[in-house]
């Protein structure tokens, strides 16, 4: 699923014109992403969680010469799933997904 995919189950769902469906969405995300550059964790109950963790500098290599290469300390979005959403999807079989 895909934002667009998103913003269409939400208006159908809800009866919101298209519009108004991708306005909420991009508000979201937009209000998500500063929270996030703010250094706050963002918690959907009953869905899960993101923050910001920093990642230190490590050594990775060029997968066509073999040869390390340096990959700078950098943040990333860590999503921490919550225990119900955990639940459902340890519910249902593992279709389509390699192991």
């Amino acid at each position: 699923m895909n934002k667009s995919d998103l913003v269409n189950v939400i208006a159908e769902t809800t009866g919101l014109p298209m519009d108004a469906a991708q306005h909420g969405v991009e508000g979201l995300f937009n209000a998500m992403a500063e929270a996030m550059e703010a250094g706050e964790r963002v918690t959907l109950a009953n869905f899960g969680s993101f923050r910001v963790v920093r990642r230190g500098r490590r050594v990775g290599r060029n997968l066509h010469t073999g040869e390390p290469v340096p990959i700078p300390p950098r943040r990333v979005v860590k999503f921490i799933a919550s225990r119900g959403l955990t639940q459902k999807m340890g519910a249902r079989p593992a279709e389509g997904i390699a192991a």
